[in-house]
């Protein structure tokens, strides 16, 4: 059976395809396959989730759990946030962030440190309290928020296991406001370009590249918290938006998740896309370079001065925030990070030179790439780049001492 990931530039080379309804079928399948990868909603860009042995899709493993006294929930890899949110909300509960699309699974996304944005808040795998995998021998295991092993594999890549069931940390639920400006000058947010990313709970920032201005930032301020406080409507000379944009401004806004400032509860506002709708424009390559926050505004720099070779390939540009952590593969291990994100047209071949060009001048800054999308990057050059990979090479021998979950992307990362 042939698969290919969203975006239908990657086709799985997986021999097999399998859906176990229950943990002991997922075991034996394991235990009895040569080389193994879970699948989830198949949004990476790249091939982290390709085998030519076994895939299996844990869409059965569907379970949530609420348990408010300990402020968690425990679900199964097959949940997805947009399907999550309404359920903790109706608990009176929520989760610190969430990624710019809900229908990503859970597992999938802090698989691959997958983040939304603000200056305070960590990535998606930093809610994790607890994680459930089968190991390469079968056996199931369970790792909580400071084992030894929790951090080498919080960010797992799906090397270390297949994982069953996370447990995450959750809040009271919070209400969510979302606005947009547009047309502010690119000059004016590199002059202050830490208060401009500072100055809400959830900040991005949207170029086309095609002229010297951010085409739209959108701010998103959590009711209640303390942040940079509404702007004037002509903020950096920029206009704040009175109808609903989609963040690539061609195409029709109603994707979107609800703007002008309307609150509404957080797993409403915090993602850009609706569920029930194609997220971004579903005709896409997507690529993410996370470099050090005391550098971004130099780095922020030299992409505009590579505008002219931006333009013609890329339909929108994204910046975010995201927080340090102490996850060993995370890209924010040790470091707070501004992410640059680029949504490309879907031609690999005249997007490649472009995004080399990109990761080449950047080079200084020693970015690292997101794990679920696409890169030019040597993989000695990412290798250098995470100071603990060897330790956590160390643990995912470990627990996958066959090489079970092994396939060119892992063996490439970690040798």
């Amino acid at each position: 059976m042939t698969t290919t990931n969203w975006a239908r530039n990657v086709t799985y080379g997986a021999a097999r395809c399998h859906g176990p309804a229950s943990l002991d079928e997922l075991r034996r399948l394991v235990a009895g396959s040569g080389q193994l990868k879970a699948v989830g909603t198949r949004h990476s860009f790249n091939r982290v989730a390709d085998t030519t042995g076994d895939h299996v899709d844990l869409v059965a493993f569907d379970d949530v759990t609420i348990d408010a006294g300990a402020g968690c929930v425990t679900i199964g890899a097959g949940v997805r946030y947009g399907d999550l949110g309404p359920r903790l909300h109706a608990a009176g509960l929520a989760l610190h962030n969430l990624a710019s699309l809900p229908h990503l699974s859970v597992a999938g996304a802090v698989a691959t440190a997958t983040h939304g944005s603000g200056v305070t808040n960590g990535n998606l795998a930093t809610a994790v309290r607890a994680v459930e995998l089968v190991t390469g021998t079968g056996d199931v295991v369970t790792l909580h928020r400071g084992d030894a092993d929790f951090a080498a594999l919080a960010v797992g890549l799906g090397a270390f296991g297949v994982v069953t069931r996370l447990t995450l940390d959750v809040e009271p639920t919070y209400e969510v406001a979302q606005e947009v400006h547009t047309d502010v000058a690119l000059d004016a947010v590199m002059e202050r370009f830490d208060e401009v990313l500072a100055s809400a709970y959830s900040v991005s920032l949207f170029t086309t590249w095609r002229a010297p201005v951010v085409d739209q930032v959108w701010r998103k301020r959590r009711r209640g918290a303390a942040d940079g406080g509404d702007w004037p409507d002509d903020a950096m000379g920029g206009r704040r938006a009175t109808t609903e944009h989609h963040p690539i401004a061609s195409l029709p806004p109603e994707p979107c998740t609800p703007q002008r400032a309307v609150p509404g509860p957080w797993h409403e506002r915090l993602p850009h896309f609706r569920l029930e709708h194609t997220p971004s424009s579903g005709d896409e390559l997507q690529s993410e370079l996370f470099v050090d926050r005391t550098v971004a505004r130099d780095a922020f720099a030299v992409l505009a001065s590579l505008a002219d070779h931006l333009a013609p390939v890329v339909q929108v540009s994204e910046v975010r925030t995201v927080a340090a952590d102490a996850l060993a593969l995370s890209p924010a291990d040790g470091r707070d990070v501004v992410a640059f994100h680029c949504t490309w047209v879907p031609s690999w071949d005249e997007v490649r030179p472009v995004l080399a060009r990109v990761e080449a001048a950047l080079a200084p800054f020693e970015p690292r790439p997101h794990w679920g999308k696409l890169t030019t990057l040597p993989a000695a050059a990412v290798r250098s780049r995470y100071p603990r990979l060897a330790a956590a090479a160390a643990v995912r021998r470990a627990f996958d001492p066959r090489g079970v979950f092994r396939n060119a992307f892992v063996g490439e990362l970690f040798g």
